[in-house]
């Protein structure tokens, strides 16, 4: 049995080891771990992961609810009433704070665990050796002494030292800043190297951008580079729309709040009211104006709509990005697999004449057969072709693909025994090492008159659909390792293959409801102008709206911002012209997202506000994306948009909802205060109105929402909140009042009944308000969602009973008259209307929007 490693924290500079001290200090060995080995150390040494990505425990998060600002206010004003032996009072505001602070964790808690349950169906996964055999394990179960197996597009689990490398290039900058990927060797470098020069090491966080290796993992966890360092990254991703407009509403309400206390302390305690009861009295007012339960709405809502979308086969990773999917205008994407149907067929095999050729089949078969590098469909689509005669060849050598060369090249060993380089890529890079052509099985030079031919023929193959690759062929004298830049020179064009992908038969049609909500599709493709053209045709895109890679890299920067915009389909597109398209559709005002599955497409999803991939994805493309589609369809992506609309809209009527009849019923409060020889509410009359105001919220997330508010995106408004705030502020105001002359005047209350009929009334008006703001409809036109429905029901009665229960005692309220009670109805009644008629008025005329 293998002894444990080093600790981590002793480990020697493993980069300066030469292969054999390097396996024996970290008592590895070239097969790999095995299991009983590998859990033995991850026992000793931990699980791979960040401290930062923990998740909170249910005691923790129980306790951040008591840390709210809101609720410590509510403490503060508790100890108040213990310090003045006001004893009925304490308990009363202690149960309030305690049965609020349950109320959120148990959502919370339940919407942490089924968002955590959906994100672990796309966690990181890696290649290592297992017991001598490749295995595909969670990336968190990598150990020190694991053998990686890395290949373009995978993300480095973990820091390394590299075995064995062909043409491996990684991209560090997330830790060193180069713009460049750099390749990565075997071979030792001195102790004291920088970071930047150990090319013989690969780290955590960084991506594979081409070739393959061999790596020996010698540090995990928060011990690696990344780890070190991972406190003073910007690790948070930027800041939504929507959280952005969370956190201006959030100053709105303070600067009111702050106003409002000292504003109606100061004035009670000059009209020589009782100062305790004042103070109370103003920090519940500043209670009752704010929509406490705002985070846990927001994240009830946020955890409902991954659940529904998961449903609908899209994973969310990141759980705010949501409300920024329905603020979405501009979707763009790549052609293949998602306006096409994804599963390509090689429908020729043809020599330089058009002619169809078994060498060029045979010689297309070997490459991709020999190939180790990146999986994609078009090598599964030669390999799927009826299998050639290939008895008598042997693999040499490989030059893997990567996105600046766009070529492929094997060397084998053929029946003759001559060694023969295979090269097969994007038909103007395979030209590039070409100075000949096979014609008729002779070399002969590639002219101007051949190469206009070959144009031709790819012009017309590609105005077709057809994605043209070029087969180039030529003998290279016998070594052990080839390289691209010495030998993949002096080749001979021998022919052409023909690929077909058809656009997805309801394509076009989910373009179109795409349209029809507001959002834009753009094709960004690395395919050739002629092919995109004629694709965007077929699924009803303008086909002439092309702006190909050599035009968008002669472009400035603002020149691009007004082309971008006008532009359907980009073509021949690298990954940093991919970024930079992103970002001018960002600049000129629109919310972007991008669809993507490749490594070079990870820039684009960085860059995008909405970032979206597919579970067969790349890692580095899956661990960039806000989305993971289970199902590469862009009418999942349908469903997804209209969901994020859905959780948006939720959210904001919330807002709506409380912001509007708080603010008149703390305004009316404050008012009826000043003239008033007693408070209009006791302080924990006040806050139990708050909190039954606020249980019909739990029915939110889950409420109906009218096919209008989801037919365009939305984006947050904080200056119509305010609006809202203030016009609906006013219309509750005039109906408390209106209820203050019924009671003062018509009835003739005392102090008690005075604030037992306003305690009915003003939660009975917000109640019902939530039922009409909830819609731009009028209220009876949109039906509530059911859960929504049954609480405010349930709330309703309550207010009613409560003051004829032995509980109502213990709060201040004493029984009304039945024909006062249904005076009070009556007036709930009369401001519905009047509300009815305001939402009318506000939507048409303040906000502008349909």
């Amino acid at each position: 049995m293998p002894k444990p490693m080093l600790p981590q924290t002793e480990a020697p500079s493993w980069w300066s080891l030469s292969p054999d001290d390097l396996m024996r200090a970290a008592r590895a060995k070239p097969e790999g771990l095995t299991t009983a080995d590998a859990d033995r150390i991850r026992s000793q040494v931990g699980a791979n992961v960040l401290n930062e990505h923990r998740r909170d425990t249910a005691l923790s998060m129980l306790l951040k609810q008591f840390t709210d600002p809101l609720v410590l206010i509510l403490l503060f004003a508790a100890v108040v009433s213990a310090v003045v032996h006001e004893w009925t009072g304490t308990i009363i505001v202690m149960a309030i704070i305690t049965a609020s602070a349950l109320l959120s964790f148990s959502q919370e808690y339940a919407a942490s665990n089924a968002v955590e349950t959906l994100r672990k169906q796309v966690t990181l996964k890696a290649t290592v050796l297992r017991d001598g055999q490749p295995a595909s394990i969670a990336a968190e179960a990598i150990v020190p002494g694991d053998i990686v197996l890395l290949s373009a597009g995978s993300l480095v689990p973990a820091d390394g030292v590299v075995l064995e490398a062909k043409d491996f290039f990684v991209n560090q900058a997330v830790l060193t800043g180069e713009t460049y990927p750099v390749e990565k060797a075997p071979g030792a470098v001195a102790a004291q190297a920088t970071l930047n020069e150990r090319h013989n090491m690969v780290f955590m966080g960084t991506n594979v951008r081409s070739g393959t290796a061999r790596v020996l993992v010698v540090t995990t966890g928060t011990s690696t580079a990344f780890g070190q360092i991972a406190d003073r990254l910007t690790l948070r991703p930027p800041e939504t729309e929507f959280e952005r407009g969370i956190r201006r509403f959030g100053y709105l309400l303070t600067r009111i709040m702050m106003a409002l206390v000292a504003a109606i302390f100061v004035i009670n305690a000059l009209l020589e009211k009782p100062v305790v009861d004042s103070l109370l009295f103003a920090i519940a007012l500043a209670v009752g104006l704010t929509p406490e339960l705002l985070p846990a709405i927001i994240s009830i809502s946020l955890s409902r709509g991954a659940q529904r979308m998961a449903r609908e086969n899209v994973i969310v990773r990141r759980l705010n990005a949501i409300e920024n999917l329905g603020s979405v205008d501009v979707l763009c994407t790549d052609k293949t697999g998602t306006i096409t149907q994804g599963v390509v067929r090689l429908d020729g095999a043809l020599d330089t004449q058009g002619q169809p050729s078994a060498h060029i089949a045979r010689w297309a078969y070997l490459n991709a057969l020999y190939q180790t590098g990146i999986a994609n469909p078009l090598d599964e689509a030669v390999l799927a072709m009826d299998k050639p005669d290939i008895q008598g060849f042997a693999k040499a050598d490989e030059i893997p693909f990567d996105f600046q060369r766009k070529r492929l090249s094997i060397v084998v060993d053929d029946q003759g025994g001559a060694r023969l380089m295979i090269s097969k890529g994007a038909l103007a890079n395979i030209l590039a090492v070409c100075t000949d052509v096979l014609a008729n099985g002779e070399r002969v030079p590639l002219d101007d008159d051949r190469r206009a031919d070959i144009d031709r023929r790819f012009s017309e193959w590609s105005g077709q659909g057809y994605r043209v690759l070029g087969v180039a062929v030529g003998q290279v004298p016998e070594k052990a390792v080839y390289s691209a830049r010495e030998d993949e020179q002096g080749l001979a064009l021998a022919g052409f293959l023909l690929f077909f992908d058809p656009p997805k038969e309801d394509v076009a049609q989910t373009i179109q409801s795409l349209a029809q909500l507001g959002v834009t599709v753009k094709i960004i493709t690395g395919d050739n102008r002629l092919v995109a053209r004629h694709v965007a045709g077929l699924v009803g895109l303008p086909k002439d709206s092309v702006l190909p890679a050599d035009a968008i890299r002669d472009m400035q920067d603002e020149a691009l911002w007004h082309m971008a915009e006008k532009t359907a389909i980009f073509a021949e597109v690298d990954p940093n012209q991919k970024e930079r398209i992103i970002l001018a559709l960002k600049k000129t005002g629109h919310v972007v997202a991008y669809m993507g599955d490749g490594i070079n497409d990870a820039p684009a999803l960085h860059a995008a506000d909405v970032g979206i991939s597919v579970e067969s994805a790349v890692d580095a493309a899956r661990e960039a994306a806000d989305f993971v589609l289970l199902k590469r369809d862009l009418s999942v992506l349908l469903s997804a948009i209209k969901q994020g609309r859905t959780t948006f809209s939720n959210t904001l009527k919330y807002i709506y909802t409380t912001t509007g009849a708080n603010f008149g019923n703390m305004l009316s409060m404050a008012g009826a205060s000043l003239f008033l020889p007693f408070l209009p509410l006791l302080a924990k009359q006040i806050l139990l109105n708050n909190f039954l105001s606020d249980l019909p919220a739990i029915g939110i997330p889950s409420d109906n929402v009218d096919p209008e508010d989801v037919a365009r995106p939305r984006k947050w408004d904080t200056g119509g909140i305010r609006n809202f705030m203030l016009l609906f502020g006013l219309v509750s105001s005039v109906f408390d009042y209106a209820t203050f002359g019924l009671l003062l005047f018509i009835a003739r209350a005392t102090e008690a009944q005075f604030q037992t009929g306003w305690f009915v009334e003003s939660l009975l008006s917000e109640l019902v308000v939530a039922l009409v703001v909830r819609t731009r409809r009028r209220f009876y036109q949109s039906k509530p969602g059911k859960a929504l429905w049954a609480i405010t029901l349930a709330v309703s009665l309550a207010a009613l009973v409560i003051p004829y229960l032995p509980l109502g005692d213990v709060l201040g309220f004493v029984p009304l008259p039945l024909w006062l009670l249904a005076a009070l109805i009556g007036v709930t009644a009369l401001y519905v209307v009047a509300t009815e008629a305001a939402k009318g008025y506000f939507f048409s005329r303040l906000t502008r929007r349909g």
